[in-house]
């Protein structure tokens, strides 16, 4: 038997101002994006913005429906339509802002497991890193690739 263990690598912030400037950009459009989204059933607002390639910057929030399980998590809405709008242009940094009554969380949240296997596959179509910028605030961390927030994916060749 073989043990194997697997470590995050992470830097963390106590301020946006911290940050290069362009994440500092990308984490207040993501801040944006949250005060847009559609959760009038958990009252929690979730905006993703997503720099590609190509300079462009795209967002998406977490759009909630009454049939729970058709609602979207931010970073999917951003994800996908950075592939319909910017299709083969890879995503390489994508910020991630969560509130709850008009206040940002205080820490970072993370995705979920779903948004990780999409933000993983986005990655890997693109060939180059994804860094995930995950804003509280109190503390914000910078991730730079998927893999460290999902080390264990289902990939493409395992069909």
């Amino acid at each position: 038997m073989k043990q194997r263990a697997y470590t995050v690598r992470l830097k963390e912030y106590t301020r946006p101002d911290e940050l290069a400037q362009k994440q500092q950009k990308l984490v207040e459009r993501a801040i944006q994006a949250a005060k847009n989204a559609y959760a009038p059933y958990s009252g929690f607002y979730v905006g993703a913005a997503a720099l590609l390639s190509n300079g462009e910057i795209v967002l998406g929030n977490n759009q909630e429906n009454s049939a729970h399980s058709s609602g979207l998590c931010a970073e999917r809405v951003a994800v996908f339509y950075a592939g319909a709008r910017y299709p083969g242009i890879p995503v390489i940094s994508i910020a991630v802002a969560a509130m709850r009554d008009g206040t940002f969380q205080e820490e970072p949240v993370a995705p979920c497991g779903a948004c990780r296997q999409v933000l993983f596959e986005k990655e890997s179509q693109g060939n180059v890193p994804m860094e995930i910028i995950l804003y509280g605030s109190k503390k914000i961390q910078v991730i730079n690739e998927v893999t460290n927030l999902l080390p264990l994916p289902f990939k493409l060749d395992s069909l």
